[in-house]
């Protein structure tokens, strides 16, 4: 199925760069699509939660890692379930801290930068992001962009916390390689600019100030009403 799948992707995008030495997935970019792209070619696997509960979350697949090579059970749809649980109880803050971090993953890529941080790892470090700080978002929609560069500088500078994090089904450690924790400290660098430029825009304070510290553009990001 993987070899197939590099075949047909390489011959319907003839345009677009198809990248092939990921050990689970083919990534996509350039050509038509509008951003990058992961495919992981997968196969059903119903594990026994699946048959007694019948219920779409406790279906399993399994992966190929042809780097190692060996099949790997995988269960996204509790990943799936779970984030939207979180995110539900974030008042839907979540989700646009996730996208939040693609989109500057993505586009620190187009400047020629390095991250190598999965989007399903992407999504399962903000799952443990604080809450609270998240659901201010509702009403103070900067206050995503704060949360979000609070809790990647922390674990940039935390690195056993890091290291602690399980992937939302608990399948596996999230920052199982050196790669995946490299690529956060980059997003992380990344956020942090972001945040202080978007906190200058907000404060004149901040605009004229110099350098604004992190404290103070969390501070302006958090109090910040955008307007329609």
């Amino acid at each position: 199925m993987r070899t197939e799948s590099e075949k047909i992707l390489k011959l319907k995008y003839p345009a677009a760069t198809v990248d092939t030495s990921g050990g689970k997935a083919i990534a996509i970019s350039g050509g038509s699509l509008p951003r990058p792209v992961d495919v992981v070619p997968s196969h059903w696997h119903d594990t026994l939660d699946y048959q007694a509960s019948e219920l779409e979350r406790d279906r399993g697949v399994y992966i190929l890692d042809k780097k190692v090579p060996a099949t790997l059970s995988n269960h996204p749809f509790l990943h799936i379930y779970r984030v939207n649980q979180q995110d539900a109880s974030a008042a839907g803050g979540l989700k646009k801290a996730i996208r939040l971090c693609k989109n500057v993953k993505n586009d620190a890529i187009e400047d020629g930068k390095k991250i190598i941080f999965p989007s399903f790892d992407i999504a399962s470090t903000m799952y443990h992001c604080d809450l609270a700080g998240l659901r201010v978002g509702a009403f103070y929609e900067l206050a995503i962009l704060a949360e979000t560069q609070c809790f990647l500088d922390e674990l940039y500078h935390n690195a056993e916390k890091a290291k602690s994090l399980w992937v939302p089904d608990g399948s596996r450690r999230i920052f199982d390689n050196t790669e995946k924790y490299e690529g956060l400290r980059t997003l992380s660098v990344e956020m942090d600019d972001l945040a202080k430029e978007v906190a200058k825009e907000q404060s004149n304070l901040l605009k004229f100030g110099g350098d604004p510290s992190l404290d103070d553009s969390r501070r302006v990001l958090n109090g910040a009403l955008v307007g329609n």
